[in-house]
């Protein structure tokens, strides 16, 4: 029996999907509030190191025909325990961002219908969403891939509208001051970079689900560009119109994209991104469910994690992998305390893009390339300067943001001994 797997376009649409969530429609206005109109530049700085960061992904990609994406790498470049911390923080930071989003969408769903507000019918709410999310992917990949599809092309209709109608409303006053800051310029540079680098996070969605697409080590590279060139592109138009519709009011504006639409052509463009918002969020949350558990199968299937946690069911989907990310996802999307995981979760983030980053220029020197022969341009000298932008942005963060953000190589630390222990105990 054939499986079905994505095609190009449709892994275009998940990465685009993986990618833009609520991040877009309500951080501009924080970095507005940090640094004035010069957040345009913030949001350049953050898409030439994602893009940098996802170049050193494809070239990854090209070497590998399984899942796992940053967990491999990191398990082939440098072992096993290096490769565990990095499965078990991406699959621990995923199935938070997986309860969060599932959180913000009934927290969204509840300013249009005021009883999902109450924490029962809330509660029940996120309990229906992860339900049906899980029930959607054991299913198989083909109801997974037309969900997807249909609420990316959805989410991105009210962003474009306000791009394509909002160039004819900029007001170039709103560019003056370029910079406006209370602290010194790189400090408040460093903040907004973190902040908005959430916003860009996502694409190693389709290195880590390589195996779920036609022709990987061809696919991954390729999508991974056109994914993320789409998106820098999108969202530093959405800045300029931001600022360029809303002027100062964006730095105190919650939701931007909403308030410059209504601004634009009234009530119902405030409509029209309330209800994108909500798409949007979804969109994310079905993509998270699609890519988390095979993080976790991938683990199994490399010896680190029990065998049972890699089953997967006649639609060749790993199951009980996914079951295990529904029952943890669960009462920690109705406990409600991720109010700061966007900067937390980029923190974590570079547990996983520093290693894949730096195994680059270990597979050139062990391994050779399988479909594809794509590599980072400029020999050794992009990955280099990829790390050392991410130890500056790191740099930045708070040491609270630190703690909570590389907590889980800690907490992985003991189930990766005991791990061991048990199977040295078996032979």
């Amino acid at each position: 029996m054939v499986k079905a797997k994505f095609g190009m376009l449709s892994v275009i649409l998940l990465g685009i999907n993986s990618i833009i969530g609520s991040g877009i429609f309500l951080l501009p206005g924080q970095a507005e509030k940090l640094i004035g109109p010069a957040s345009i530049l913030v949001f350049i700085f953050d898409m030439l190191l994602i893009i940098s960061i996802a170049l050193c992904y494809a070239e990854d990609a090209t070497y590998f025909q399984e899942n796992g994406g940053p967990y491999l790498y990191a398990k082939e470049a440098f072992g096993n325990f290096v490769g565990y911390e990095v499965g078990f923080s991406v699959w621990a930071i995923s199935i938070i961002a997986w309860a969060t989003m599932s959180n913000a969408f009934t927290t969204a769903l509840g300013a249009i219908f005021p009883v999902l507000t109450q924490p029962l019918w809330k509660d029940l709410m996120i309990l229906v969403l992860l339900g049906t999310l899980t029930l959607i992917n054991i299913s198989g990949i083909t109801l997974t891939k037309l969900v997807n599809n249909v609420v990316t092309i959805a989410k991105l209709i009210p962003l474009l509208i306000f791009v394509g109608v909002g160039v004819f409303f900029i007001n170039g006053a709103h560019f003056t001051p370029f910079v406006v800051t209370t602290g010194s310029f790189g400090g408040s540079f460093g903040s907004a970079a973190i902040l908005i680098f959430y916003a860009f996070t996502g694409f190693e969605a389709l290195a880590i689900a390589a195996q779920e697409f036609r022709n990987p080590q061809r696919t991954i590279p390729l999508a991974i560009i056109v994914v993320l060139a789409v998106v820098a592109l999108l969202y530093i138009l959405i800045q300029v119109v931001s600022i360029g519709v809303l002027g100062p009011q964006l730095a105190t504006s919650s939701a931007p994209i909403q308030d410059g639409l209504e601004r634009m052509i009234g009530p119902a463009g405030k409509t029209l991104v309330a209800v994108g918002t909500i798409v949007s969020i979804l969109g994310i949350a079905t993509a998270q469910s699609f890519y988390l558990p095979r993080i976790g199968a991938s683990m199994a299937d490399n010896g680190v994690m029990p065998k049972v946690v890699g089953y997967r069911n006649r639609q060749n989907v790993p199951a009980v992998a996914m079951l295990i990310s529904f029952v943890i996802a669960y009462p920690l999307a109705i406990s409600g305390t991720f109010q700061t995981l966007a900067a937390i979760s980029v923190v974590s983030r570079f547990a996983q893009y520093i290693p894949t980053i730096l195994a680059v220029l270990i597979f050139r020197r062990r391994k050779v390339q399988q479909g594809s022969h794509f590599r980072v341009p400029f020999g050794p000298v992009l990955p280099i300067l990829a790390v050392l932008v991410s130890l500056w942005l790191l740099s930045k963060a708070s040491v609270f943001q630190l703690v909570m953000g590389l907590g889980c190589l800690v907490i992985a630390m003991p189930f990766y001994w005991f791990l061991e222990r048990g199977q040295r105990s078996t032979h």
